[in-house]
């Protein structure tokens, strides 16, 4: 069978009545939560009587004291409970960040000796050069002195380039 489609004012009349629905299930829960704390408040916290004299009336006050200072140890307790599981939830979430933020770059391709690959790999227990270089003879150059006249004056240097000069112009 081919399905119809629904029309846009069915749909609206549809998203109405759902929304409708949700609205009164709110305002029920509303009843539901206020209900359940008039009843907690009068369970646990009963009316003081506060017909008598002078004396009951302290007495009263002090047991009020009381039961203020143990809710005050309980909320510190709580507090200090949730401050360290906020914490440990903003550790964890930068640890995340940090796993998920690191990406491998690509590898480059690096040229390097044999000699300095074996140091990379073997660190300080290489031992062996690869340095064919120092394993070859040294051989001794001769030195050409060159006679003192050659540094001469500089005029005729420049005298015998005018020469070469000359000889290409013409």
């Amino acid at each position: 069978m081919s399905e119809k489609k629904m029309t846009s004012s069915r749909k609206h009349h549809l998203k109405s009545l759902m929304l409708q629905i949700a609205a009164t299930w709110i305002a029920q829960e509303t009843k539901d939560v206020a209900a359940a704390k008039e009843a907690y408040m009068a369970e646990h916290c009963a009316k003081p009587s506060l017909s008598g004299d002078q004396a009951t009336l302290m007495e009263t006050c002090k047991k009020l004291h009381a039961l203020i200072d143990k809710v005050d140890e309980e909320r510190y307790d709580l507090e200090s409970k949730v401050g360290k599981a906020n914490k440990e939830i903003e550790d964890l979430k930068i640890k995340v960040v940090d796993l998920a933020g690191v990406k491998k770059p690509a590898l480059k391709r690096v040229r390097m000796s044999a000699d300095a690959m074996l140091k990379a790999l073997l660190g300080s227990k290489h031992t062996v050069n690869m340095d064919l270089r120092s394993n070859l003879k040294q051989v001794k150059k001769e030195v050409k002195e060159e006679p003192a006249e050659a540094v001469g004056d500089w005029r005729k240097n420049i005298e015998d380039k005018a020469d070469r000069k000359k000889m290409f112009e013409a």
